[in-house]
Formats: C-alpha cells, sequence, structure tokens
C-alpha cells in the first residue's frame, strides 16, 4: 500500500508590523487555504509572525519573540486543532534558557509535539550596496543543540532552519536517524547580490534531497521588507534531487504537494549510500 502525504508550504510575504500576534490573521488564512486543499502537514517559513529582525541591531528585542505558553502560541494551536492539520511554525521563541531561532511542532489536535532550535547561527557582515543590510543572529539568537526526528500525518521528518541548509552534515543525521523528509523553514534575501543569490537558492536544497534520498520541504518568504527583497520560490525537492514542485517569486502563496513516502526506499536503492559510505574515514569531520 503506498504511503503519501500532502503537505502544504506557506510562502508568507514580509512583514511590517512588530507585534507578532498581528500576523495571525496570515496564518489563521494560509490554514484554511490548507484544508481546502486535503493539506495534512503544513510548513511556515522562519520567523514568519516578525519582520527579519535580525538584520539590524537593537538591544531591545524581546517583542519579537513569543513564548510556548503564550497567547500567540494558544493561538497557532487552536487554527491546527481547528482544522485538523499538523503543522511546522517557524518562530523567535523566549524561552527560560534563552532566545532562539525555532521551529515549533503542533499535531492536529493542537498538541505540541516538540520543538528544534536552530543550530548553525550566523552572522555577516554589511556593506555599503543596495540590500547589503548583513544578518546578526548571533546577537540574538542561542543555538540550539540536538537533532530530533518527529511523525507527523505519517511521515517522519527533521527539520533544518535556513543557514542549517548549507551543512550536510546535519542533514545526514536526520537521514540517517529515519527522515523521509527535511522541512526547511527559511527567510532567504537577495541581499546585495540578487543575480547569484537567486542563481544559488536550489541548490543546497537539491543537493540535501539528492545525498540523502529525503525529500526537502523548504518554505520561504517572499516579497520586499524594508532594504530585504525575499525571493520566494518555495520548493518541494524529491529524494532524487529533482524539483517536483516550485511557487513564485511575487506573491503569498500555499504551494501544495503530495509526496510518496516509498520513493524514499527507490531513491536510496538507486544511490545506495546506506552501503557505501565509509564512517571509519570521516573522523576528522566531527573532530
Amino acid at each position: 500500500m503506498a504511503r503519501s502525504v500532502t503537505v502544504g508550504l506557506a510562502q508568507t510575504g514580509p512583514v511590517f508590523s512588530e507585534v507578532p500576534g498581528e500576523q495571525l490573521g496570515v496564518a489563521e488564512a494560509m490554514f484554511a487555504r490548507a484544508a481546502a486543499g486535503g493539506v495534512q502537514l503544513l510548513c511556515f517559513s522562519e520567523l514568519f509572525l516578525a519582520p527579519f529582525f535580525p538584520n539590524r541591531l537593537e538591544k531591545n528585542f524581546d517583542r519579537f519573540f513569543i513564548r510556548l505558553d503564550g497567547n500567540e502560541m494558544e493561538a497557532l494551536r487552536g487554527m491546527a486543532r481547528k482544522h485538523r492539520i499538523g503543522a511546522v511554525f517557524g518562530l523567535g521563541e523566549a524561552a527560560a534558557d534563552g532566545y532562539f531561532n525555532s521551529a515549533i511542532i503542533v499535531g492536529p489536535e493542537g498538541e505540541i509535539r516538540g520543538t528544534y532550535r536552530k543550530t548553525h547561527i550566523p552572522a555577516y557582515f554589511p556593506t555599503d550596496a543596495p540590500g547589503g543590510t548583513g544578518s546578526f543572529e548571533k546577537l540574538y539568537f542561542a543555538p540550539g543543540n540536538a537533532l530530533p526526528v518527529f511523525e507527523l500525518a505519517g511521515c517522519r521528518f527533521g527539520v533544518q532552519i535556513c543557514n542549517d541548509r548549507l551543512y550536510p552534515e546535519p542533514s545526514r543525521v536526520l537521514a540517517l536517524a529515519g527522515a523521509e523528509a527535511i522541512v526547511m523553514p527559511i527567510c532567504f534575501s537577495t541581499y546585495a547580490d540578487p543575480g547569484r543569490r537567486a542563481s544559488i537558492w536550489e541548490v543546497p536544497l537539491r543537493a540535501r534531497a539528492y545525498e540523502n534520498g529525503v525529500w526537502v520541504l523548504a518554505a520561504n518568504r517572499v516579497g520586499v521588507e524594508g532594504a530585504r527583497h525575499h525571493l520566494g520560490r518555495s520548493m518541494v525537492v524529491d529524494p532524487r534531487g529533482m524539483i517536483a514542485k516550485e511557487a513564485g517569486t511575487e506573491g503569498e502563496e500555499l504551494l501544495v504537494a503530495t509526496i510518496d513516502l516509498d520513493e524514499v526506499v527507490r531513491a536510496r536503492k538507486d544511490f545506495p549510500w546506506w552501503r557505501d559510505r565509509r564512517p571509519d574515514l570521516y573522523g576528522p569531520v566531527s573532530t
């Protein structure tokens, strides 16, 4: 019997309000569209309730973060429960042990199944060129310290948030732990080099899918937000590294695709990295 799941990638637009609760209507609209499209697993982009505040320096940043026991999370859980859809929410999380760039996993009953916290926190110097704002994430987020695998709608998946996708090692760890898909909440901007940035967008997405035989589900922000131009092009990549479906570059969109989980097994037979890998030679990678 075939194993499949219908996924939705919520490509949301620029955020100009600095109050996360004011974006909840966008989430509700995406849930309604997802329910109409038969979506079982709905994935939102990185920090989707807030502007991409890490592109500026601001000491009083608490307002961009939410607590898992707060009103915003309660509302999001209610949406999942109302529409009976599992979800991955990319959010700024304020916790007792720090501030994190997180993905909150919520089941179709509205229950929190777990949390992934971004493990590879970047920082980029700004430039004088248009759009060259830089990124100061290391001043806002503590890194996570785990690579969990979750299960929703019969699909086992891990999460990699934006910059995480550039590192092959954690994706391989997730595949070895049984992930059939990797969900990637992203907030990808063209910065000061739109031609190059647009041309490389799909490279790590397809590479992580191909080299691990997993589905990659990448939800990206879209549109112009101050100096940032978010590319859009949310993408579903199959376990052979082929683009199965792709969103546009101009506006908000719910990208819906039904993915065949058995394709993971077939892809790994065609490219038998399970058999041929040599972990005895890879010590320097971890040491």
